[in-house]
């Protein structure tokens, strides 16, 4: 058994109440850890404790210059040190926190992080990868503080009406009725975040809007953030006339899964096309999430690796 000595252990919350977070560490560090005092204990494999060591050794020193890390800090800077980022670690800020009206929102991956730092930077960024890496969670909350901070006038949300799997053309009621449920998703993060009176009222007075893609056509979006929801169900055209909407003062934010393409020939995937010829162009970047992302039921994280190594089999069908 090994063991850290540092007033940062006894001080400081991240350990909270039932040591949550040293839970969460344990399973990814695959030691046992326990806090005592001012001294942090390891018990494992030698490698796998002297890797934690050295984890710890780091966040210690974040310590000292004192930042007062969150639990949601600590896994980002794991993701950091297993990827060799010493350099950025030490140079490490702690993820921002958005406070919304309903909800403060906290990036829980440094991929996550990553992501919410692209969007205040550049107008259009790309965020592609699996279910549940809080892909439009993220972007209505950014697009949310952007119109709360009165960067932007509205906030306009859209998405490809393509089935999946199922056919719903033959569905009651009218146009509204019918490309509702296509729409759900956006509404969903959206009711989440924001108040549903203060939702309902901006939704009204036009300063959210949430539409099919193809009420995009012939616009020009001005001072609005702009969210392409499931992109990797776009056509081509579609892709290029979205991605042209944008005008002054406006930031546009793509997401996709391009493991769950729902179009007849999933190879002209518009999104896919895009990231190919686009992202080499000043001002547009393209952020990949992975299964480490994952924010819902911990399963999620198990089934996605599951499909990647499927799909990925040469005995693949």
């Amino acid at each position: 058994m090994e063991k850290i000595e540092h007033p940062y252990f006894r001080k400081n919350a991240l350990f909270g109440v039932l040591d949550k977070s040293l839970k969460k560490l344990e399973k990814r560090l695959g030691i046992s850890l326990s806090i005592r005092g001012d001294s942090l204990f390891m018990d494992g494999s030698p490698e796998k404790v002297e890797f934690a060591k050295g984890y710890f050794n780091r966040i210690t020193e974040l310590g000292d210059k004192g930042m007062n890390l969150k639990e949601e800090d600590l896994q980002i800077a794991l993701d950091l040190f297993e990827g060799g980022n010493n350099d950025h670690l030490i140079n490490f800020f702690p993820a921002e926190v958005l406070s919304l009206s309903r909800k403060s929102v906290v990036p829980k991956s440094l991929n996550q992080n990553q992501y919410v730092q692209a969007i205040k930077k550049y107008d259009l960024v790309f965020g592609i990868g699996p279910a549940g890496t809080g892909k439009t969670y993220l972007a209505m909350a950014m697009a949310l503080s952007f119109l709360q901070n009165k960067v932007v006038n509205r906030i306009v949300l859209t998405r490809p009406a393509v089935e999946a799997g199922e056919k719903l053309g033959f569905l009651p009621g009218d146009i509204t009725q019918k490309i509702n449920p296509y729409l759900r998703p956006l509404y969903d993060a959206l009711f989440d975040l924001c108040d549903s009176e203060q939702a309902n009222r901006l939704i009204e007075r036009g300063t959210i809007e949430i539409a099919p893609l193809a009420f995009m056509r012939g616009r020009t979006l001005n001072s609005s953030f702009i969210i392409v929801d499931e992109a990797q169900n776009t056509t081509r055209e579609q892709m290029k006339m979205i991605l042209t909407r944008s005008g002054f003062g406006s930031k546009t934010v793509i997401t996709a899964d391009i493991t769950q393409i729902d179009l007849p020939q999933p190879k002209k995937s518009g999104v896919i096309h895009a990231i190919k010829i686009l992202s080499s162009i000043k001002g547009i970047l393209v952020l990949h999430f992975n299964e480490r992302d994952v924010v819902r039921h911990p399963l999620v994280q198990k089934i996605i690796k599951a499909y990647q190594k499927a799909e990925s089999s040469p005995a693949r069908k």
